[in-house]
């Protein structure tokens, strides 16, 4: 597994456009935080990110998680303050080794790029779009100008994702109750941004910090310096 990159992919809850205004806020977020530690961002598909960075996977595994937010949506128009969420998937980079795919199981589609990107992009159909059969899941990647890269990338986060698929069946099959933190368990609600009050709540740790609207800036690190130094711990749950 390599631990300098990983794959944020952003998963927007019920709720309609409010959720998918959250998800798009939280990639924004995302963003900007590995823009002020340096790392290199690259958008691979909507709201899927690859970032690089030495040790970004370990900095960001504990992001995985529902991410819940209270705020007025600026569609509202009596002033009610709404609860939506957005999951977001921590994957890392896995060796071709670790995880096999078969060929004959993959459905490739390929199609041409949106967005920026010069003459490229709208001539030459270098997306690409993966459907791996047995397990149903589908990857698309359009962010390099080649479709071979292109595909190269949608096989490594085929793997990623098998790889999760794994380890969350592993995990509901053991018998000891415990957590996975950290390991893309998207069902659990890990924190909420409650805009009327200002605050973000960290509900693994109960912790909040009265700092919202530059954590939304991407300055993050306080968040993962304290869940880094909690949830490390030998006698985290």
């Amino acid at each position: 597994m390599n631990n300098d990159i990983t794959i944020l992919e952003l998963r927007p809850g019920p709720g309609g456009d409010e959720a998918k205004i959250w998800a798009g806020d939280l990639m924004r977020m995302y963003t900007r935080y590995g823009t002020i530690m340096g790392w290199k961002v690259e958008s691979l598909d909507d709201l899927v990110i690859r970032i690089r960075g030495t040790g970004v996977f370990t900095k960001l595994q504990y992001e995985a998680g529902t991410h819940r937010v209270q705020r007025i949506p600026s569609t509202e128009r009596h002033g009610r303050i709404h609860t939506s969420t957005a999951t977001v998937a921590v994957l890392p980079e896995i060796p071709e080794n670790e995880v096999t795919i078969r060929n004959d199981d993959l459905e490739w589609d390929f199609f041409r790029s949106g967005g920026k990107g010069g003459q490229n992009v709208n001539k030459v159909s270098s997306a690409v779009r993966l459907r791996h059969k047995p397990s149903g899941i589908v990857v698309a990647c359009q962010t390099e100008r080649d479709q071979f890269q292109n595909r190269s990338v949608a096989l490594s986060m085929l793997r990623a994702k098998l790889w999760e698929r794994e380890l969350l069946a592993r995990e509901q099959t053991m018998t000891e109750q415990r957590s996975v933190i950290g390991r893309g368990m998207r069902a659990e609600k890990i924190r909420t941004y409650n805009y009327p009050q200002n605050r973000v709540t960290d509900h693994r740790i109960n912790k909040s910090w009265h700092n919202l609207e530059d954590v939304m800036s991407g300055k993050m690190q306080k968040i993962s310096e304290v869940l880094s130094t909690l949830l490390d711990s030998p006698t985290s749950p």
